[in-house]
């Protein structure tokens, strides 16, 4: 099936086409014109911004969805289905679902979904039930006690395109700042005193004295076996970086600092901050904002994380505030992180890639969605 999408700015990976067109033959680009086709060919955007469709490597949007309120758990499979609805209207075409393997709370809705989750998952993309790709990225808990055990039947799947290695262990990474952590995690725990904060805090650091450092070695080999791409995950000193590279790490995830950003990229090691950082103009945890990295260089990549909506709005924002070109800015939410994950055939406007598109407009600052594609289908 041939179609062609005519009179549109073509964002490619390194340029833009102000006005041009585009064909597409059986789902895949097959040429791209410099000039728009005449009038009356193919479907006229008139003027409307054209690019890849985006690609995601690390939403947990899902969970909101599988608990829309505190102690409500929603059936899995209409959750799912939400959950792509909400992506493909944001313009991702491709979501790595980022499913917690492990949560040091104990109990919550990642430790009782994730099996669900994932089999939903994998029931929803062979029964063509969802419209974007959906992919998976593990995110393992290093001091969880039965991180293993939930981990091995996964991760073999061929879904599986990205583990992370986490440590959510209070006084470090994320939560170096005992303070900050003890204001989020209070308000997740109802009747939280001094005392038992305390005592939580000593039990995770207990936890983590015994299993991190094995279950890190594991879960390293384990990724490596299956050569599947391996993330870092809050780093906040270049010694983490050091560390991450001797573990084969080539994605650092929110690092929380300028100097762990400065080693990742002094170390080729790729940098994915939160889009919601950009949108919002600083962290929600107070760590290094996501702006001053893309000003100085430090961004490669850019993760929707719990706003898929924050995906695009992200990448324009770095056009208008951190001075980048709009393909550059673009190149964060599409071709980046479908390389990084080892996606070859999408994340770029040009011929022989599949066509996953997006149609955009600017309502003021904010891009707007019209019109998604995976592989020339229409599916928004």
């Amino acid at each position: 099936m041939k179609q062609i999408l005519n009179h549109a700015r073509l964002i490619l990976a390194d340029g833009v086409i102000e006005r041009g067109a585009l064909e597409i033959d059986n789902g895949v680009i097959s040429a791209i014109h410099q000039q728009p086709l005449p009038a009356g060919q193919g479907e006229d955007l008139a003027g409307a911004d054209l690019l890849p469709g985006l690609t995601e490597i690390h939403t947990d949007n899902l969970e909101k969805h599988l608990m829309p309120r505190n102690g409500v758990l929603w059936p899995i499979l209409p959750a799912v289905i939400t959950h792509d609805a909400q992506c493909v209207a944001a313009g991702i075409t491709t979501v790595l679902d980022a499913l917690a393997v492990g949560d040091l709370e104990g109990e919550s809705v990642r430790l009782d979904t994730l099996h669900s989750s994932f089999a939903a998952i994998d029931q929803g993309m062979r029964g063509d039930a969802l419209r974007a790709e959906h992919l998976f990225h593990l995110r393992c808990e290093l001091a969880f006690p039965q991180l293993l055990q939930e981990l091995e039947p996964l991760i073999g799947h061929p879904a599986v395109k990205l583990v992370s290695v986490m440590d959510h262990t209070p006084g470090q990474r994320q939560y170096r700042d005992l303070e900050q952590y003890k204001k989020y995690y209070g308000k997740k725990k109802v009747g939280w005193t001094e005392d038992t904060f305390l005592a939580a805090v000593d039990e995770r650091r207990a936890k983590q004295a015994e299993y991190a450092a094995r279950h890190k070695q594991a879960v390293v080999e384990m990724a490596r076996a299956r050569g599947i791409a391996l993330a870092s995950h809050d780093d906040t000193d270049a010694g983490h970086i050091a560390e991450a590279l001797r573990d084969g790490v080539a994605i650092s995830e929110f690092p929380t600092t300028l100097e762990a950003a400065q080693a990742a990229r002094a170390h080729g090691v790729q940098t994915v901050m939160g889009a919601p950082n950009v949108v919002r103009g600083g962290s929600h945890s107070g760590n290094v904002a996501a702006l001053e990295l893309a000003r100085r260089g430090l961004l490669d990549i850019l993760s929707s994380d719990y706003v898929p909506a924050s995906l695009l709005h992200a990448a324009y924002l770095l056009e208008r505030e951190a001075g980048w070109s709009l393909d550059h800015a673009i190149a964060t939410v599409t071709v980046n992180p479908a390389r990084a994950v080892g996606l070859h055939d999408r994340g770029r406007i040009a011929v022989g890639q599949r066509a996953d598109l997006v149609e955009a407009r600017l309502h003021g600052d904010v891009p707007l969605v019209r019109q998604v594609w995976k592989a020339g289908r229409r599916v928004f």
